[in-house]
């Protein structure tokens, strides 16, 4: 018995450095395909910011739909991007920058009429910087004559700390390209004219010179933003620096971004609640009607970090040690279970965006006593609701600490939502 004992030890003590390195390994893959994926973004934010230029340079409608066609290409690697979230403070700290919605328009632009005013939530939901050169901003006189990133991002954005003010990233320029959606739960997207940035008498919507500027200055912003990001999953970055420092956290930190971007922010806060109220406003690309696809690589974020997989715009291939591996060495049924799981909700996603493609918009299936549009949708969320369920397991076979997902009231609570 005492041989047995002393037998048991040595292969713990020999199986605990190979977890470690295991580990290491693990999370190595996970910053590779976070800085790949931020490059990838990086680089279609540039491709967008030539389109950008070519449209202000020679306003038309070929243009015009090159510069929304770079938009939609910039999106699918950074969507991929978002399964970095919830886990991630640095990530967490800075996405906001690039990605939050919903916004009030009318801080930016003209909007219709029907859009309303000012509202006790917001005093500057139509302040309109592009037509206004100088404002009042929380009792500040702003000199906005030279519209520039730093105005955007320093004055502007979530002015008088109200989060529905966003003046920078992805969705600021969705506006600008697109204009407002004003079709409400029938087919169609926005249909800002070119326009709206020709110069002279052509010039509709009014000051398109600086409309202009801060269209430039916002796409500057988006691609300083994800330039910085990018490094800091590189060699030396503070991100994988801080991953890699603590492994075990470092594990957490992944299942943490998988279960709440799968939960409360998908399945709920995107999806689940869009179809409670029937609202289009709560699409996640509103002006554009890109949703379908943003859902899309949402999901193939989340399948990314587990299998440790990443296929780059360039069809590179970005693979290592996986999350996988290491739930089936602790438990081969919750692994399959997961990558099932995983499969199915791409399933899902996928007959979503292809119903879209073939003309069957998001804003369509959001509408009231649309059952076939809130079956589509609600089959990905229960299939997103079911993959928590199986990262849960994941979260129990590895023998960490029980990790705390992002909810919504959507899933959790929905009475709340009409409150």
């Amino acid at each position: 018995m005492y041989r047995l004992k002393t037998a048991t030890a040595v292969l713990a003590l020999a199986a605990a450095p190979a977890l470690a390195q295991d580990k290491a390994a693990v999370l190595t893959t996970y910053a590779d395909i976070a800085q790949a994926g931020y490059t990838d973004s990086l680089t279609s934010a540039q491709a967008l910011k030539a389109a950008v230029d070519a449209l202000i340079a020679d306003p038309s409608d070929a243009t015009m739909a090159a510069a929304r066609a770079a938009w939609i290409a910039a999106r699918v690697p950074y969507q991929q991007t978002e399964v970095f979230r919830f886990g991630n403070a640095i990530v967490d700290d800075w996405e906001g920058k690039v990605n939050a919605w919903p916004l009030d328009e009318g801080l930016i632009d003209y909007v219709d009429a029907d859009y309303g005013g000012a509202t006790d939530e917001n005093q500057y939901a139509v302040l309109n910087v592009i037509a206004n050169p100088a404002f009042t901003l929380s009792g500040e006189e702003i000199d906005a004559s030279a519209i520039t990133p730093e105005l955007l991002s320093e004055t502007l954005h979530e002015a008088d700390e109200v989060e529905a003010n966003v003046a920078t990233g992805y969705h600021a320029v969705e506006f600008l390209l697109w204009g407002q959606d004003l079709n409400g739960t029938e087919h169609g997207a926005g249909n800002r004219p070119f326009t709206d940035y020709a110069g002279g008498d052509a010039c509709t919507g009014g000051n398109c010179d600086r409309r202009a500027a801060y269209l430039t200055a916002a796409v500057d912003l988006l691609i300083s933003d994800l330039d910085w990001m990018a490094q800091q999953w590189g060699e030396g970055g503070e991100a994988r620096t801080t991953l890699l420092d603590n492994p075990d956290a470092g594990i957490a930190a992944i299942l943490t971004g998988m279960g709440s971007l799968s939960y409360g922010e998908q399945a709920g806060e995107r999806m689940k609640l869009g179809v409670m109220l029937n609202d289009p406003e709560e699409e996640h690309d509103c002006f554009s009607d890109n949703t379908h696809n943003s859902h899309f690589y949402d999901g193939m974020g989340v399948r990314n970090v587990y299998t440790g997989e990443y296929v780059g715009i360039d069809g590179r291939v970005v693979s290592g040690a996986s999350l996988s591996s290491l739930v089936a060495a602790a438990d081969a049924d919750v692994d399959a279970d997961l990558r099932a799981a995983l499969d199915h909700t791409m399933g899902e996603l996928g007959q979503l965006k292809a119903a879209a493609e073939a003309g069957f918009s998001y804003d369509q299936m959001l509408a009231r006593g649309n059952e076939g549009g809130e079956a589509l949708i609600m089959s990905a969320v229960d299939a997103l609701v079911a993959q928590t369920k199986s990262i849960e397991r994941a979260v129990t076979a590895l023998n960490l600490d029980q990790i705390g997902f992002e909810g919504s009231d959507s899933l959790d609570n929905p009475s709340a939502v009409f409150q």
